[in-house]
């Protein structure tokens, strides 16, 4: 069955553009949510990068009473033994490797493209670097987590195994537990994945000095790649 395509916000900061960031939002937010914080993060403009800010699908969330609002994939709970929902997290992570695909064709090397997301948006971002057929820039997770289960590591891509990846998270936040955050760094830890762990005393949300720690991270990833 063909995946449809996102529709999706562009921002372009200085051309030539010759990175991507791919930015992914949370439960029931859309592409708009995180397009304040390009400015924020301070790039520089001999990076050439244009963001990208898909909107994802519209379904009924089952945490939420089944109320039908924009998210990556349904929720079941938010403790270690929900029920995941595995077939709607892999319909979003080939909708995002659509848009990698689409970058690539657009002359973007896929070391030069970085998947971010907040939240739902996180976990799907952690899916698609983890299993993504080439070799990816990196991998930002926000507030988020990585649904694992004893295969998750025997089915990662291959070309991925060094990954770099940024994880944060709240130590306040009652939305996605701080908990599910720590087991999500201490599983790639022992999978030996390349991982930046940083924790804020804040809820669900993003503040200044995290966003400060994404711009550095960024600019570190995409000038070694370049």
């Amino acid at each position: 069955m063909m995946t449809t395509p996102l529709t999706s916000i562009e921002i372009e900061q200085n051309k030539p553009i010759s990175n991507s960031i791919i930015w992914l939002h949370g439960l029931g937010a859309d592409g708009s949510d995180f397009i304040s914080i390009v400015p924020e993060l301070h790039l520089p403009s001999s990076l050439g990068i244009r963001f990208i800010f898909p909107h994802a699908p519209i379904m009924p969330v089952t945490i939420n009473q089944g109320f039908e609002m924009r998210a990556w994939f349904d929720i079941y709970g938010t403790t270690r033994d929900s029920k995941i929902d595995f077939p709607g997290i892999q319909q979003s992570v080939e909708q995002i490797n659509q848009l990698i695909e689409k970058e690539i064709e657009r002359g973007i090397k896929p070391e030069q493209i970085i998947v971010c997301g907040f939240s739902q948006g996180a976990t799907i971002a952690l899916m698609t670097g983890l299993f993504h057929s080439q070799p990816l820039g990196g991998v930002i997770a926000l507030s988020g987590y990585l649904p694992t289960d004893e295969q998750t590591f025997q089915k990662v891509s291959p070309v991925n195994r060094n990954l770099s990846i940024f994880l944060a998270h709240g130590t306040e936040d009652l939305i996605v537990p701080y908990a599910l955050g720590k087991a999500t760094y201490a599983a790639l830890r022992n999978a030996n994945y390349p991982v930046s762990w940083h924790s804020y005393p804040i809820p669900h949300s993003v503040c200044a000095e995290e966003i400060n720690a994404i711009s550095q991270w960024m600019q570190k990833m995409l000038q070694t790649q370049r």
